[in-house]
């Protein structure tokens, strides 16, 4: 049986999923950001159950295609963005496309719809998120950043910086107040 799991957008997640799930006595054949596949079928009261469990650990479990479908592209993007060492300044409607195989238009509606904001917005939120972290670490210069962010500049970067967050990047680093949230509250 394949479930799909809203809010399962990082490794913790996963982790977190997993223990409820050997908790409870199941046993898991696969476990993906949001995908899980059992072993065995669940009856309605057991996924009640699981649901109402999954909720106190800030998932939920989804039932219609289209919301999986939008928790499909978020993953996509958190997994690009945080998890994946690839080159982020891709043609993002034409890798989403690829990898969910519709169109872009249909996509970029239904995540607007969905969501009540935009991909771009979505993966730009992510990006100054990752962006944040990288200045935290203290490892990488500002123009690294830029490169390894996508970004065709460090002017470009700042700004697209400076209007998500009202700082600039120059300004986090010296504050590090802690600046960052949570992937789950973007």
């Amino acid at each position: 049986m394949k479930l799909h799991i809203k809010n399962m957008v990082c490794r913790r997640c996963i982790m977190a999923v997993e223990n409820e799930l050997n908790k409870e006595g199941y046993h898991i054949h696969q476990i993906e950001l949001g995908e899980v596949t059992l072993a065995e079928d669940l009856s309605n009261n057991q996924l009640d159950k699981l649901n109402m469990n999954l909720k106190h650990l800030g998932f939920e479990l989804i039932d219609d295609r289209k919301s999986r479908l939008v928790e499909k592209i978020k993953n996509i993007i958190v997994d690009l963005v945080h998890h994946s060492e690839q080159n982020l300044g891709i043609n993002l409607s034409a890798y989403l496309s690829h990898q969910l195989h519709y169109e872009y238009n249909y996509l970029s509606n239904l995540f607007s719809e969905t969501e009540g904001t935009t991909v771009e917005k979505y993966y730009i939120s992510q990006k100054i998120e990752k962006v944040k972290e990288l200045l935290i670490y203290d490892e990488l210069t500002l123009s690294q950043i830029a490169n390894r962010m996508g970004y065709s500049s460090v002017a470009y970067l700042s700004s697209q910086f400076k209007k998500e967050t009202g700082l600039t990047p120059s300004h986090f680093k010296n504050i590090k107040d802690n600046k960052r949230r949570n992937i789950e509250e973007l």
